[in-house]
């Protein structure tokens, strides 16, 4: 005992390496993308039991180990029902191909990959900022006559998030159905609240709870999504979440973000995402009635579709539905996104399409609200630039949109940041639109931002410090464990 407690830290760095030794071959076993293994490597074995701790809470794949499943749901009778009837007549489906061209090839990628089929009948609002979601948010909540679902990353129960908590409260004390799932990490409840929403019959269900959450603020596997689904009629999707961070009224910083309203087929999709993220996290057995599918007719014809991503799906539907429309550009690609973080296959594609002399603009918060994300971003400037990509530092405050437009005939809008950790390991959801108008707003939309940009020129940026160098390149080390 005397001589193991001489040479404890011995003992303790013999087993450490051993474990990372371990650790390394699983890694490599599991065919990893490379760069995100060498990342683990490199912090297993340069941080002696730090490395370790990063690699249980963030280097487990649960796509492979298939611990999520949706099984349950998909496999039920009237979820199958549902997913036969959302079905396209040819001639709709030429039209959509004529307009897109090349760009329908996204509409089989989804199809085959995880079932996301094209619906035709919907309408769609563009919301900008959260002041404006809020107010129809809960002109739609007071309407509502049979249930209220939501699936949130962020709630709080501060100024707006009690507004819309209590406005739940009385719905669901009315007899009307309430159902929210709520990010352990992401959001905070008091327990006054909770107490207060269980009496009113409001359920609530914490989604991977965890014992600190203060603490945990990038443990893996989070539900990043941010869905409403009224009556089965309405869903909102996008960026905001339910706290007073993204509500300006409430704020000094400026908030931009985006977000939808969408009425019509498009919504049940949401509600069978939402109800596969809800029988994870729910005790009893889930049966899906056909009342939360109610059928609509729309006077307008906007084609949608639904790309979401998580350990729960097979592809990394987002991912690849972004790099198939870059890919398929002919004319310019617009991109706003809190986070530029991405994989070698976006940053191929985003390169190639510039040297192709497509005109391809980047918007991106000038001041981060997450410094290491900020130096993280910064590290790929430089080779985009190089490529022959525009770059914009939002400039008003803190950009928080996550919008994809391409040829002003495909958009995108969604809660997916443009990084490894929406791509590959948190549950997220984007909405695809393959319409004219409703691009054209959006690109609307884009420039007006580009108003309050400055735009980053490559004689300029090569001009930062070294030390800020020196960050980005740390930054970049663990770009795909941020």
């Amino acid at each position: 005992m005397a001589f193991i407690k001489d040479h404890m830290w011995t003992f303790l760095l013999v087993i450490n390496y051993s474990l990372a030794i371990f650790a390394a071959i699983t890694l490599m076993l599991k065919k990893v993308n490379p760069t995100k293994t060498l990342s683990y490597l490199a912090v297993l074995f340069a941080f002696p039991f730090i490395g370790l701790i990063v690699y249980y809470l963030f280097g487990q794949e649960y796509r492979k180990t298939k611990i999520f499943s949706r099984k349950n749901v998909l496999n039920q009778n009237m979820v199958k029902q549902i997913e036969e009837e959302i079905s396209i007549h040819t001639e709709t489906l030429e039209d959509i191909q004529e307009l897109l061209e090349e760009k329908s090839k996204l509409i089989p990628l989804l199809i085959k990959s995880e079932y996301q089929k094209l619906t035709c009948e919907n309408e769609v609002k563009l919301i900008k900022n959260a002041d404006e979601k809020f107010d129809l948010l809960l002109e739609d909540v007071e309407a509502a006559e049979h249930h209220i679902h939501l699936e949130y990353f962020i709630i709080k129960d501060d100024k707006i998030g009690t507004t819309v908590l209590n406005a739940l409260a009385k719905k669901a004390k009315s007899g009307v159905e309430v159902k929210i799932v709520i990010d352990d990490v992401g959001s905070s409840i008091s327990s006054k609240m909770r107490k207060h929403l269980k009496n009113c019959n409001v359920q609530v269900y914490p989604f991977m709870p965890v014992l600190f959450s203060k603490f945990t603020g990038k443990m893996n596997y989070r539900d990043h999504r941010k869905i409403i689904v009224i009556d089965g009629k309405i869903a909102y999707v996008g960026g905001v979440n339910i706290s007073d961070t993204y509500v300006n009224a409430h704020n000094d910083t400026y908030w931009r973000d985006t977000h939808l309203r969408i009425t019509g087929e498009a919504v049940k999709q949401f509600q069978i995402l939402f109800f596969t993220t809800l029988d994870f996290v729910n005790d009893r057995e889930l049966s899906v009635d056909e009342e939360y599918f109610p059928t609509i007719q729309m006077k307008k014809k906007i084609p949608i579709q639904i790309a979401a991503s998580g350990p729960d799906t097979d592809w990394s539907n987002i991912m690849e539905s972004l790099f198939i429309a870059i890919c398929n550009a002919e004319k310019y690609i617009c991109i706003t996104t809190p986070y530029f973080i991405p994989n070698d296959e976006i940053i191929l594609a985003l390169q190639i399409a510039a040297r192709s002399e497509i005109e391809v603009k980047i918007i991106v918060p000038k001041i981060s609200d997450s410094w290491i994300a900020q130096y993280a971003t910064s590290s790929y400037i430089q080779p985009m630039l190089e490529a022959g990509v525009k770059f914009y530092h939002y400039t008003k405050g803190f950009i928080h949109a996550k919008t994809l437009v391409v040829d002003g005939v495909l958009s995108s809008v969604g809660t997916a940041n443009m990084d490894y950790r929406s791509f590959n390991i948190n549950f997220e959801v984007n909405t695809l639109i393959y319409n004219k108008s409703f691009s054209q707003e959006l690109l609307q939309m884009f420039n007006d931002d580009l108003k309050d940009c400055e735009e980053l020129t490559l004689e300029m940026w090569k001009q930062r410090s070294s030390s800020t160098k020196i960050k980005e390149a740390f930054a970049k080390l663990l770009a795909p464990l941020l």
